[in-house]
């Protein structure tokens, strides 16, 4: 490595490498980070405290699909038995997936908890 060091008029004491040497100690940096996350995801993952999601049903959340809509059918759910789990009534979940209502919060709480999605998921 062709690092010097150099002590400022404080007397602190700095190192000067090569740009590429810096941009190399970066990206080892990153991977590091990354592959951290990875590591962390995969713990989570195996505690059950996170979950894959097919393609397909990322595709419809960016495409401006309804939420809860797309997670309910992601999970299998009609919409009488995610009403029944939100303690809600199915009009009127029938009506926050089709715009006509927005949900109140306790409300969509509830319908979050029910599909074992967080709040975010539902209402970002």
């Amino acid at each position: 490595m062709g690092a010097q060091v150099i002590v400022s008029p404080s007397g602190e004491r700095l190192v000067v490498l090569p740009e590429a040497e810096y941009a190399a100690l970066v990206e080892a940096a990153e991977d590091a980070a990354d592959g951290a996350a990875v590591e962390t995801f995969r713990q989570r993952l195996a505690r059950g405290e996170e979950e894959l999601v097919p393609a397909s049903v990322v595709e419809r959340l960016l495409a401006g699909e309804n939420r809860i809509r797309v997670w309910r059918e992601h999970r299998g759910l009609g919409v009488g038995a995610l009403a029944e789990r939100a303690g809600i009534a199915q009009a009127y979940l029938s009506q926050i997936e089709a715009g006509r209502r927005e949900g109140r919060l306790d409300t969509l709480r509830r319908i979050a908890d029910a599909l074992s999605v967080t709040l975010d998921d539902i209402a970002g």
